[in-house]
This record gives structure tokens, C-alpha cells and sequence, in this order.
């Protein structure tokens, strides 16, 4: 079992790794990036940096995914789990946070990388959220294909809000979002629309 000390160490060590590699991604694009420029940027060594990931892709990959777990976990608290409480309008504020970052992922290709990932991780997120709503009747859709289709459209929607220079604000985007996805997977669950 590992000891306090340790896992203070090892959050430590990743929290040094995700910071290189975000200030670097401001700097130049993804693909430029090695691991020793991250490893020098965080002054850590190879064996330890290999300890913890067994790539920059995975670094990339994990604070990504750490990233959308927390979203969720903030909106669950702010809604106590009611309605289709999806990480949209999260989502859509922390991109325009960190727009130089995603920027700078787009420029560099790893915003595909992060894409194909956070697909899958999105998915599993939606698909715990449909599922509760769905509990009462089987769905005319199977709930993956559903919690597929809304990632999808959540993660287009956001690679072309960047793509045009963000000229919509998150709380609009969302909007959209929500009328363009929404009603159709909420319908094809048998889940009733919200009262206005």
C-alpha cells in the first residue's frame, strides 16, 4: 500500500508534467513537443515521467479526461443529478478559458488525438447520465448509440466554434447544442421533454 507521502509525490510529479506540457503547447504545436522537452520544462527525469505515463499522448490524454471528469462532477453537484445534466456548458466555458491551449492543439494535430479520446470518455459520461433518465421504459435507441451520437456532436460542435475563431459565447454555443442534440436522443429514449 502506498504511503500519503508517495501519493503526494506522485500528484506532484503529474501535476509538474501537466503544466510543462501545457506551457509548452502555448509555445509551438503538439507535434513539435518531444518528451524530453517536457521533461526538461518539468525537471523530471525519464524513468519517473515513464513511471507515470507511456506518452506525451497519454499525458495529453489523462489531464483531458481528469479535466471532463471534474466538469461533470461540478455540474452533478450544481444540478443534485437532475435532468440530462451533460457537460456541455462546461465543456464550451473551459475551452474559451483556455482557447491559446486549444489553439495551439489544432495547429498541432493533437486536438485529434483528444477528440478520439474524449469521444470515448464522453460517451461513457452521457451514457451514465441517459441510462438513469431512460430507467423507466426501454429506449427505441440503444442508450450507447445515443451517448455516441450526443459526444459526437458535442466534440463537432466545439472542433468548429474553434475553427471560426469562437463567435458565439459558451453560454450560446450550449444553446445550440441543446437544441440541435437533445431533443432528438431525449425523444428516442422516451424520456419526456423539461417543462419550460
Amino acid at each position: 500500500m502506498k504511503s500519503a507521502k508517495e501519493d503526494r509525490r506522485s500528484q506532484r510529479t503529474r501535476q509538474l508534467l501537466s503544466e510543462a506540457l501545457i506551457a509548452l503547447l502555448v509555445e509551438r504545436r503538439y507535434d513539435l513537443i518531444s518528451v524530453q522537452d517536457i521533461l526538461d520544462r518539468a525537471n523530471v527525469g525519464r524513468s519517473t515521467f515513464y513511471t507515470h505515463y507511456h506518452d506525451k499522448e497519454d499525458l495529453l490524454v489523462s489531464e483531458f479526461e481528469r479535466m471532463l471528469d471534474h466538469l461533470t462532477q461540478q455540474i452533478a453537484r450544481r444540478t443534485g443529478g437532475d435532468g440530462p445534466a451533460l457537460p456541455s456548458l462546461g465543456l464550451f466555458r473551459h475551452v474559451r478559458e483556455h482557447q491559446r491551449l486549444y489553439k495551439a492543439l489544432l495547429w498541432g494535430r493533437g486536438i485529434d488525438l483528444l477528440f478520439k479520446r474524449g469521444h470515448a470518455h464522453l460517451s461513457g459520461l452521457i451514457e451514465a447520465q441517459l441510462t438513469a433518465l431512460a430507467a423507466n421504459q426501454p429506449p427505441s435507441v440503444p442508450v450507447p448509440l445515443a451517448a455516441h451520437a450526443l459526444a459526437g456532436t458535442l466534440l463537432t460542435l466545439l472542433q468548429w466554434w474553434l475553427d471560426h475563431d469562437m463567435p458565439y459565447s459558451p453560454e450560446e454555443m450550449d444553446a445550440f447544442y441543446q437544441q440541435l442534440a437533445l431533443p432528438g436522443a431525449l425523444a428516442a429514449l422516451g424520456v419526456p421533454p423539461a417543462a419550460p
